[in-house]
C-alpha cells in the first residue's frame, strides 16, 4: 500500500519562464516624402532612358545606348567615346 504524500502550496512563488519578456509594439516607420508627378512617371516608366545620338565619320547619325563601345550601324565602324 502507498504511504499517501501531503503537499503544500506556496504562495508567494510565482514562477516566470526565463528570456519571456513583455510585448513591446516598436513606432510606426516614418511616412515616406511625397513623390513629384514627373518623378513618378519617371518611375513607372522603368527610369530614364539613357540613350545619345552619335555620328560617324560616315556621314551617318544614328541613336544608341550610352555604352563604352559602340558601333556604327551603317558602316559597323566603332565609336571612340
Amino acid at each position: 500500500m502507498p504511504i499517501p504524500r501531503t503537499t503544500t502550496r506556496s504562495k508567494t512563488t510565482r514562477r516566470v519562464r526565463p528570456g519571456r519578456w513583455p510585448h513591446v509594439v516598436p513606432d510606426p516607420a516614418p511616412r515616406p516624402e511625397p513623390v513629384h508627378p514627373a518623378e513618378r512617371r519617371l518611375r513607372d516608366a522603368g527610369g530614364p532612358d539613357d540613350r545619345a545620338v552619335y555620328s560617324c565619320g560616315c556621314g551617318y547619325l544614328f541613336e544608341a545606348r550610352v555604352t563604352s563601345s559602340v558601333s556604327c550601324p551603317h558602316c559597323r565602324t566603332v565609336q571612340a567615346w
